[in-house]
């Protein structure tokens, strides 16, 4: 498994269900995507396949014979594999779903569902999952905080900040430039609070509409709107007694930030198309690569809510501010990518090294990772030199000359993370002759996320995905 920015992972899933055809379809659906699927028919058979067969991801139905799946979560928390645990329901059984993610689990996911929304979440799963793995193999003994890699006065600064806010029950600001690593902060501020051992629900902003972000937020009835076939929990009411994660809190629209800023006065929430009001205690982070002041100034934020949500601002700084990290950075990653590519990792000559510390990183660690995949992938186990990652750089005056090629044969200033993701897929693809499963497994992602990129940048024509789970 690995990290791959926003993109969705490929792992190992474990699915377990008493009925077979279900199993089949789920492990179909997934070993499509390109993860490694095991099928279990008990969730005492799971329990020992684990004992031999570690997993990220472990999809379990509720209803099963012997144990069920709120028992089998239960033991699963006993043991401490660190999976991420998606629970499979119906509507009626909406209620245990809620009871099993307060017992640790993940999230879970209502039958019937398409194939696309089990991708999803499983994809958000394992992204969760490799924080934990990250955490993990980091600082195994220390606090959450620790496992942010680097010893640079900034990067101490801010572990030590994260120690003294984390055990308070304070709404959280965390602020920072796109790929230094927001979500990474917010999850050890969870990890080391009094809400430990409670769900941590995260919500990713601008990837959904305003009228589906509310419903997330507030969740709904039956009959609220056109396609609310069953009521929904939404997040605040699943994250209760623990945090919620508001990724990106600026992409909220105006009318949906009045709602958010009453149930961080008051707890309180009505979910859509009910007026029952729901108290709840959660604690509320919130992330922003946007400076959320000069948005109030223009009148796209709430001043109210701006002062609500900044009650601890915790800046995360800009990896060229803390340039003494990369070496260390870098060697993680090159381990993670070689895991993947099943090579020996790579290595940066001095020269090398020397000129990843004093690039400008427009896009951060983020951007870091992508070079290093980009490296492992196209260079291999040998030693990388500084002339071989040139080309790759941005270059930060945007200067072209006359001939048109790229400045020192570096990408020129402004291009967009989106646009050195593409470039990585398409020369990843060209290596691999057009072989997709090569390509996503080399990057990270799953086959169906790479065929999706693929068609958003003209390569495909769209794909029917009518398929439904049992």
């Amino acid at each position: 498994m690995s990290t791959a920015g926003d993109s969705p992972l490929v792992g190992r899933v474990l699915i377990v269900d008493d009925h077979a055809r279900a199993r089949q379809s789920m492990g179909d659906i997934l070993t499509c995507a390109g993860h490694q699927v095991v099928c279990c028919a008990s969730a005492m058979e799971a329990l020992r396949r684990l004992d031999h067969t570690p997993c990220d991801v472990i999809i379990t139905d509720l209803q099963m014979p012997g144990m069920n799946g709120l028992e089998f979560i239960k033991a699963l928390q006993r043991r401490g594999d660190g999976a991420q645990i998606v629970m499979v329901t119906a509507h009626a059984s909406v209620a245990s779903a809620v009871e099993a993610m307060r017992c640790g689990a993940f999230d879970y996911i209502e039958k019937p569902f398409n194939v696309d929304q089990i991708e999803q979440l499983v994809s958000r799963a394992l992204r969760a999952a490799n924080s934990a793995t990250l955490h993990a193999a980091v600082a195994e003994d220390q606090p959450a905080a620790a496992a942010m890699i680097g010893a640079s006065p900034a990067l101490q600064s801010l572990r030590h900040k994260i120690q003294q806010v984390a055990p308070t029950t304070e709404t959280v600001l965390i602020t920072g430039e796109s790929g230094v690593g927001k979500e990474l902060v917010a999850r050890a501020l969870h990890a080391a609070s009094r809400r430990a051992a409670r769900s941590l629900v995260s919500l990713n902003c601008p990837a959904l509409s305003p009228q589906l972000m509310e419903s997330e937020l507030f969740g709904h009835e039956r009959g609220a709107f056109t396609s609310a076939d069953a009521p929904r929990v939404g997040r605040f009411e699943l994250a209760d007694g623990g945090t919620i994660l508001l990724d990106e809190i600026s992409e909220i629209g105006l009318p949906l930030q009045a709602k958010l800023l009453r149930v961080l006065q008051e707890r309180t929430f009505e979910r859509v198309g009910s007026s029952d009001t729901h108290v709840v205690d959660v604690r509320v982070l919130a992330t922003s690569n946007r400076d959320l002041r000069h948005e109030v100034s223009t009148g796209r934020f709430r001043e109210d809510l701006y002062f609500r949500l900044a009650v601890v601002p915790l800046p995360v700084p800009a990896l060229r501010e803390r340039r003494e990290d990369v070496p260390a950075l870098a060697e993680y990653f090159l381990r993670q990518a070689a895991q993947r590519l099943h090579r020996q990792p790579g290595r940066l000559g001095p020269a090398a090294l020397d000129l990843l510390i004093h690039y400008h990183w427009p896009g951060n660690v983020r951007e870091l990772e992508n070079l290093i995949t980009r490296a492992s992938v196209f260079l291999g186990d040998t030693t990388i030199s500084a002339d071989q990652l040139r080309p790759w750089l941005i270059d930060p005056h945007g200067q072209l000359p006359a001939d048109g090629t790229t400045h020192g044969g570096l990408m020129p200033a402004g291009t967009s993370l989106q646009e050195m993701e593409r470039r990585l897929i398409e020369s990843t693809l060209e290596h691999y002759h057009g072989h997709r499963v090569q390509t996503a497994q080399a990057l990270g992602i799953g086959v169906r996320t790479l065929t999706n990129k693929l068609r958003a940048y003209g390569y495909a024509p769209r794909a029917k995905t009518a398929a439904r789970a049992a």
